[in-house]
């Protein structure tokens, strides 16, 4: 019931896949910024500080939260931040150090150490939560009433009230605590060694995983096709593993959610994600009932253009035929979002620029590193870390300009505090789709030629199926399988025809998928890392359609302002009062609309200008 210390999920770019070839050198991140190294002295100093502090903090407070004053219950809840905070750095470090290089034994023994020692030393903060949610409502506003300091932390009382429902005997909760490092996160550690671990044969070449995906984007479809074939091969040698891995996290699940009644699977991703379950099945409702007209007419055009009577699934990510291939290096890269940044906002800009100018992205290629692309926010006295894997395409671009976002909205929210820093995944998606959208805006206005125009915006128009139709595709895959996971363990084959199921109906008649893509849902690692994260790619593009519509119809004075103290709210307001100053409500069935007409819009452009 405490602020989790594990690393942010991997991202696989909202399913976009990457180009070859990165050109030019390729920043490493130095993270020394948080530690030396798996040795360095301040790491040892800081657990043990971080234990002797959590003991006294267990004996000063435990069983004494109803009689504390306003303000010694916000003295409390600093204390407490403070220890978290630490321990929160320690993770955050061995986790980065982790998605470095995966495949080295010795960063998956720290990494595994690291969880073990951080989980024994906050179960004995674990009480706090726990008694917080135990205070009556009246008790507590009282509380509030007599102190401006307890005030400041109601939005962190307010989402950790949000659980009191769902919340457990504090012998259970301590159980469930300390044996989530030999359940959950074990599970997920095997998943993730195993990605790194694994090669895949591309024709007569020998890639990891990260690079054999690359190739599904390759201009020459024998290519593609190749390793479309040497993905599937790799992956059904170990769809056993996988399978197993897949029905256990389910049913571990399912057991939690039975316990702590959860009335459907989702709903405990969407009570952390501070959203009802009645708007993300609007938001779900609306894109599946626009996949017609979307990614089933997109993609009809698509098969068209490469002349292909129907499209395979390692077809969906082709270049198109007028498609710039060329490479980008990094530094044109980096110009290229710091300008659509800076455009925007000054602010924005120079927020990113430090990204840049100081060693907090990795973007290298280098065997065992984690596959996809993600942001990690650290803690708020360190700053964020960026992961990607370049390789100098235009959708790499995007990627950029994606988890940049990410990291200037981090950067922007840490002055909230450890405990109220953190966004949920709706609104954590907003800062980096907007930084996405900034960016293609600039690319596309400053093209004249119509036929490299079309292929932007053909471009923009597959990220943004892959960000809407292909997450809403994946949470109605989870969906589906966890409610037949309820009843018995699930084989390989039914598996992939659930997957087959979605993919089907989300893509449409354009394509043929060939049997062998039933095994494709082993490689997702939300599914594993967090069950129902997906459908926020869905909310963030959708809401950030709205948002952008706003901005460039001028009806709101002083937008850029709004929208940079939108990011600096970081976890303290909710999505209404968020996009309130904008005219803009979630809640309201028809605001989904609005965000898929502008994909819709972009559709009809590239349906006029090929008649």
């Amino acid at each position: 019931m405490q602020k989790s210390h594990l690393p942010a999920a991997l991202r696989d770019t909202a399913g976009r896949p990457q180009g070859a070839g990165q050109g030019g050198a390729l920043p490493v991140w130095d993270l020394s910024d948080l530690y030396a190294g798996a040795e360095d002295p301040r790491l040892a100093a800081d657990l043990a500080r971080a234990e002797a502090e959590a003991r006294a903090f267990h004996a000063a407070h435990a069983g004494k939260l109803p009689g504390l004053s306003g303000d010694a219950l916000a003295a409390a809840i600093a204390e407490y931040e403070r220890i978290e905070e630490v321990l929160g750095r320690v993770m955050s470090f061995a986790s980065l150090v982790f998605a470095g290089d995966a495949q080295d034994a010795a960063n998956g023994r720290f990494y595994q150490t690291m969880q073990e020692r951080v989980t024994a030393i906050s179960s004995h903060t674990l009480f706090f939560s726990l008694e917080l949610n135990k205070l009556e409502d009246a008790a507590l506003e009282k509380k509030y009433a007599g102190s401006a300091a307890l005030a400041r932390y109601r939005p962190f009382l307010r989402d950790l009230r949000v659980f009191r429902p769902h919340q457990l005997s504090d012998e259970v909760e301590r159980l469930l605590h300390e044996k989530e490092v030999t359940g959950r996160s074990a599970w997920n550690r095997l998943f993730d060694e195993t990605i790194a671990g694994m090669e895949v044969k591309v024709g007569e070449a020998v890639l990891n995983v990260s690079g054999a995906l690359n190739k599904l984007s390759d201009r020459d479809r024998a290519t593609r096709a190749a390793a479309a074939q040497g993905v599937s091969a790799a992956f059904g040698e170990k769809a056993r593993l996988f399978t197993l891995i897949t029905n256990t996290l389910a049913k571990d699940k399912e057991i939690i959610d039975g316990w702590r009644s959860y009335p459907r699977p989702g709903s405990s991703r969407n009570r952390a994600n501070m959203v009802e379950d009645a708007v993300v099945d609007a938001l779900v409702n609306a894109v599946v009932a626009n996949f017609p007209r979307l990614s089933h007419r997109y993609y009809a055009m698509k098969a068209k253009w490469l002349g292909l009577p129907r499209l395979q699934h390692w077809d969906r990510n082709a270049p198109l035929p007028d498609e710039d291939d060329s490479n980008i290096p990094w530094d044109a890269a980096r110009e290229r979002v710091l300008a659509a940044y800076s455009a925007f906002s000054p602010e924005l800009g120079r927020i990113g620029r430090d990204f840049f100018d100081k060693p907090w992205i990795d973007a290298a290629l280098r065997p065992g590193k984690s596959s996809g692309a993600f942001a990690h926010p650290t803690v708020p006295s360190a700053h964020p870390y960026l992961l990607l894997n370049y390789h100098g395409k235009a959708r790499d671009v995007m990627t950029l300009a994606h988890e940049l976002g990410h990291g200037v909205h981090q950067v922007l929210a840490a002055k909230q505090g450890y405990l109220m820093s953190g966004t949920p995944l709706t609104l954590a998606e907003t800062a980096s789709v907007f930084g996405e959208m900034l960016t293609f805006r600039a690319v596309l206005d400053a093209e004249t030629d119509p036929k490299r125009r079309r292929a932007l915006l053909a471009g923009k128009v597959e990220d943004m199926l892959n960000t809407v139709v292909r997450q809403i595709a994946f949470y109605r895959f989870e969906t589906l399988l966890h409610e037949a996971r309820r009843k018995g363990e699930l084989s390989r084959e039914e598996i992939g025809a659930l997957w087959m199921q979605v993919q089907v109906e989300s893509l449409g008649p354009a394509f043929e998928f060939t049997p062998d893509y039933e095994i494709y849902w082993s490689y997702i690692p939300h599914f594993i890392h967090t069950p129902f994260y997906v459908y926020a790619y869905a909310f963030g593009d959708c809401l950030v359609n709205a948002l952008y519509g706003v901005f460039q119809e001028g009806g709101v004075s002083g937008f850029q302002d709004k929208y940079l103290e939108l990011l600096k709210a970081g976890g303290t307001l909710r999505h209404k009062e968020l996009l309130a100053p904008f005219g803009l409500d979630a809640s309201d069935p028809a605001f989904w609309n609005k965000g898929l007409n502008v994909i819709a819009g972009f559709i009809d452009e590239l349906e006029q200008a090929d008649g």
